[in-house]
C-alpha cells in the first residue's frame, strides 16, 4: 500500500469487531505510518470521540451494536465539520447502499469483496478529495441504475418506511401506530407496494423485504405476519 504523504491525520476506525478493528488500525499505519489512529467499537464511542476532536478520517462500519452506522451521519457532521467518512460494511445491500448514496460518505467498502490493500487505495482518494466505491459497490450501483423496476423508483419513500416495518412482521396495526397513520391508511400501503412489486402475499413481501435490505432479521427470525 502506498504510505499517504501526511503527519497530521487523525483517523478513527468505528468497528464492533475487536480484531478487525486491530487488523484495520494496522493496515492505516501502512498507508499513513505518522497518523493518529484511534479506535472505538460502538456508536457512542464515535460520537463520543467527535465531541472531544475531530478526526480528519472516520472509517464507520453500519452496523454497530448500539446503532445504526448511516443513521448516525448527521450526528457525527455535527459534531465533526469537515470530517470525512468511508462507510464498510459487510454486506452492501440495495437499500444499504441507496442510503449510503443519499448520504455524505466519501467512499463505500465492502469488506467481504475488497482485499485489505484496497483500503489504502480508499484513503488516499477521499483525503485528496475524490470519492471511493470498492468494485462490488459500483456493480450494485450500475444494475441498480439499470433496472426500471429498481425499489426506489417504484416506491415512494412513505411506502419504503412501510415496506421496512412490513419486513419486520408488523401488523397493518402496528405499521399505523409506528408511521403515525391510520390502519386504513397502512392497509393500503402494503396493498400498493403489494402491486408495485407483483407480489401476491406477505410472506414474499417480507422475504422481499430481508433480500433488498429493507429488513434485518434478528437472532429468532422477524415477528408475526
Amino acid at each position: 500500500m502506498c504510505a499517504l504523504d501526511t503527519n497530521t491525520l487523525g483517523l478513527l476506525i468505528v468497528e464492533d469487531q475487536t480484531m478487525v478493528r486491530e487488523l484495520l488500525a494496522i493496515a492505516c499505519r501502512q498507508v499513513a505510518p505518522k497518523a493518529d489512529v484511534r479506535q472505538v467499537g460502538s456508536a457512542k464511542g464515535v460520537l463520543d470521540e467527535c465531541a472531544e476532536r475531530t478526526p480528519d478520517l472516520i472509517l464507520l462500519d453500519l452496523v454497530l451494536p448500539d446503532g445504526d452506522g448511516l443513521a448516525l451521519l448527521p450526528e457525527i457532521f455535527a459534531r465533526a465539520p469537515g470530517v470525512k467518512v468511508i462507510a464498510l460494511s459487510s454486506h452492501i445491500d440495495e437499500v444499504t447502499l441507496h442510503r449510503a448514496l443519499g448520504s455524505r460518505v466519501h467512499g463505500i467498502l465492502d469488506k467481504n469483496e475488497q482485499p485489505i490493500k484496497v483500503l489504502g487505495e480508499a484513503i488516499n482518494t477521499v483525503m485528496a478529495g475524490g470519492q471511493y466505491m470498492s468494485s462490488a459497490v459500483q456493480r450494485l450501483r450500475a444494475s441498480l441504475r439499470a433496472d426500471p423496476n429498481a425499489f426506489d423508483k417504484i416506491l415512494s419513500d412513505r411506502e419504503q418506511e412501510a415496506l421496512r416495518l412490513i419486513g419486520e412482521g408488523m401488523s397493518n396495526d402496528e405499521v399505523a401506530e409506528k408511521l403515525k397513520i391510520s390502519a386504513s391508511t397502512a392497509k393500503n400501503h402494503r396493498l400498493n407496494i403489494m402491486a408495485k412489486l407483483g407480489i401476491h402475499s406477505t410472506p414474499q413481501l417480507i422475504r422481499y423485504a430481508i433480500e433488498k435490505g429493507f429488513t434485518r432479521v434478528p437472532e429468532g427470525g422477524v415477528g408475526k405476519s
